[in-house]
């Protein structure tokens, strides 16, 4: 007589399958509250503002036809745009540099200190924790005012740092950078913690100087953490509104408009939310633009060291 045995690895794959679809089911279940929530507020307006922008509707909702393409060739044919555009740019040339050398530099100096770290650390990122509207009131009456101002007082000056077209946009940028810093500082200070000692007590062993520690160690086990903070700044840059609005207004003579007040004036000034939101979807073009080339960037060299 023969006896047949079922080989139970033959149920396996299928038992497994079975779990993975449960876990499956089971996971849909957990993150539905979180595409809902997405959906509804991210989603959806991004697609009724890319309807939006197609049409000439206006603030009070009515005159709501179809305009084709028509809003986003008004925009680029309108030099006021374009020269908002190039503030944005320039804005975001002027800070994003020294936002990332000086976030380096104060995190390399609150590393290598042996007292009160906790203060240090405290004093350079508490600005970041100030809302933009104190920031600016601060820097307005206080720094820059023309006549009693702190910056005028001790220079000997009387210059209209946020009234003149030449130091306007210096000034704002001197603000954000005070502001905005501890954040960057933040993120390189965490990075360089989680550096291993022995690397730079082999190095020392060699008769590494502190200048080739910091070129051969730091800097490059800091790259990911600059890539990061790069895109980071690019993208904030690139958005900027509240301090420039807060404190100039755009001026002197548009000198300092960025292209979110230029849309911001088009919808809510001129009452002419399809052309605002035509707008607002160039600077979102643009953001996107940027994102991409810079990632790609960060993963071609990330390729080139490997």
């Amino acid at each position: 007589m023969t006896t047949t045995v079922a080989a139970p690895a033959a149920t396996a794959p299928v038992a497994a399958a079975r779990a993975e679809r449960r876990w499956t089911q089971h996971g849909l279940l957990f993150v539905a509250p979180f595409m809902v929530i997405y959906a509804a507020f991210l989603v959806w307006p991004l697609l009724l503002g890319f309807q939006m922008s197609l049409s000439s509707v206006n603030i009070a909702g009515t005159n709501t036809g179809l305009v084709g393409f028509a809003n986003y060739a008004e925009a680029f044919s309108d030099p006021q745009m374009w020269s908002s555009l190039w503030n944005t740019v320039v804005f975001t040339g002027m800070s994003t540099v020294p936002l990332v050398l000086i976030g380096l530099g104060l995190a390399l100096l609150v590393h290598n200190l042996r007292f009160a770290r906790w203060l240090w650390r405290l004093s350079f990122f508490a600005p970041f924790l100030l809302p933009s509207a104190v920031v600016s009131l601060l820097w307005l009456n206080m720094i820059y005012q023309p006549n009693f101002g702190l910056l005028n007082g001790t220079l000997g000056t009387d210059i209209l740092w946020l009234g003149d077209k030449g130091t306007a946009m210096l000034s704002v940028v001197i603000t954000t950078v005070w502001w905005t810093v501890g954040f960057n500082f933040l993120l390189y200070l965490a990075a360089l913690q989680s550096i291993p000692e022995h690397l730079y007590e082999a190095a020392a062993i060699d008769g590494a100087s502190a200048w080739d520690k910091l070129r051969s160690i730091t800097l490059p086990l800091l790259n990911r953490t600059t890539g990061l903070i790069v895109v980071l700044q690019l993208l904030a840059s690139l958005k900027v509104f509240d301090q420039i609005y807060l404190m100039t207004g755009g001026g002197p003579e548009g000198a300092t408009r960025p292209i979110i007040e230029y849309a911001y004036e088009a919808g809510f000034t001129g009452y002419r939310i399809g052309y605002a939101s035509a707008v607002s979807y160039i600077l979102f073009v643009l953001i996107v633009i940027v994102s991409l080339a810079q990632l790609r960037l960060l993963r071609r060299r990330e390729e080139a060291r490997s």
